[in-house]
């Protein structure tokens, strides 16, 4: 086991070798394969980018948040192939419904969010979960590319003020306090879920009386 995680690390920092030179190019296509399969430090890759060139750090943010779009949906139609089966081996029927109708309510959110967080966020859960909740396409690729954007912009940002150094310090920040950054999203799932609910009572209430009227 040991062995073959030394060889994929081996791996992964060849292709980073070999795809830095390409510029934002090659961020894009580390972004794709950090989104679809292959775990690449995304993060420290932007961070050297943007040191090394601050004039064009929206070109490296963009293209990477474009890679992560693409990449994610591989896990997206995964979720969607054959996820339902797999949750549902796991819950019953009911609790799942109740998930479902969680997610739908905030779908974007419940994309956008965990795309803006660091590492270690389970983002390909995340994904995963849109694509068994059945996602619109459409709605996750702006989504994922929203929640990168704002990350590697926030970042390519930081580097500049502050080095490459920053970047090392926020994921570490992010380890150490990893179940307060999960307690944090669910927060704000759950406060946006309080208040979609309270915009569509209204409506419930107008539709309820006029048929009360017709009645």
């Amino acid at each position: 086991m040991k062995r073959l995680s030394l060889l994929f690390l081996k791996f992964s920092a060849w292709l980073v070798a070999v795809l830095k030179p390409l510029g934002f190019w090659g961020a894009g296509v580390l972004a794709m394969l950090d989104s679809s399969t292959l775990p690449v430090p995304m993060d420290l890759i932007i961070s050297g980018y943007v040191w090394a060139d601050h004039r064009h750090f929206y070109l490296y943010a963009i293209m990477a948040a474009v890679g992560s779009s693409i990449g994610g949906l591989l896990p997206f139609f995964l979720g969607r192939a054959g996820g339902e089966l797999f949750l549902l081996k796991r819950i019953d029927r009911e609790r799942f419904e109740k998930m479902r109708d969680r997610f739908e309510r905030q779908e974007f959110v419940a994309v956008f969010v965990p795309s803006m967080m660091p590492p270690p966020t389970p983002w390909k859960l995340f994904v995963f979960g849109a694509g068994v909740f059945e996602m619109r396409l459409r709605s996750f690729l702006l989504a994922v590319f929203l929640g990168r954007l704002v990350r590697f912009t926030a970042e390519a940002l930081l580097v500049i003020r502050y080095g490459p150094q920053i970047v090392t310090m926020i994921h570490e920040l992010a380890r150490q306090h990893l179940s307060a950054l999960l307690i944090g999203i669910g927060i704000i799932f759950a406060v946006l879920i309080i208040i979609a609910l309270r915009k569509s009572m209204p409506n419930w209430k107008g539709k309820k009386e006029s048929l009360d009227a017709k009645n």
